[in-house]
């Protein structure tokens, strides 16, 4: 088990979204899915309790704990995409499965996990500072998935 490891709480589909997560990103997986050993207070013996998974290399746990908790976009995984293609590629499977679109390159999948789909042409022109980083920014705002030419000639300008 790895030393820090991200703990996601689900109301009851823990198993359902890593299985979503390893067929959707690379270097994913569902590793291990473990049963309540007794009943519990949203759940019964049997039960999926824990699953363990990665997303792109994290290590996570997934806990069926009921509906006591909710996500929130406090919490988000970002991914860095390469090009258009990789970044339709996620976002469309995220928000095609039942997730949902936000604003600047944030959408939210059916479980209520919220991510960012960030093209590094979108980190680049932001670490590059200046008027490259602000015609990006004001671009970016105006965006749900981020439209990597639209990026590219906000930063020519």
């Amino acid at each position: 088990m790895a030393k820090n490891t991200i703990c996601l709480w689900y109301e009851k589909d823990a198993e359902a979204a890593a299985r979503f997560y390893a067929a959707t990103f690379p270097d994913s997986a569902l590793i291990a899915v473990h049963h309540a050993p007794t009943d519990y207070p949203s759940g019964k013996k049997g039960d999926v309790l824990i699953v363990d998974f990665t997303v792109l290399g994290i290590p996570c746990l997934g806990l069926n704990g009921g509906p006591a908790f909710k996500h929130s976009e406090a919490f988000s995984f970002q991914v860095a995409t390469d090009d258009q293609e990789e970044t339709d590629r996620y976002w469309n499977a995220i928000v095609g499965n039942g997730g949902q679109e936000n604003a600047c390159g944030w959408c939210k999948d059916k479980w209520g996990i919220s991510w960012q789909i960030t093209p590094r042409v979108l980190t680049e022109a932001m670490a590059a500072g200046g008027d490259e980083a602000k015609r990006a920014f004001t671009a970016m705002m105006t965006m749900k998935k981020i439209d990597v030419a639209a990026i590219e000639a906000a930063r020519r300008g």
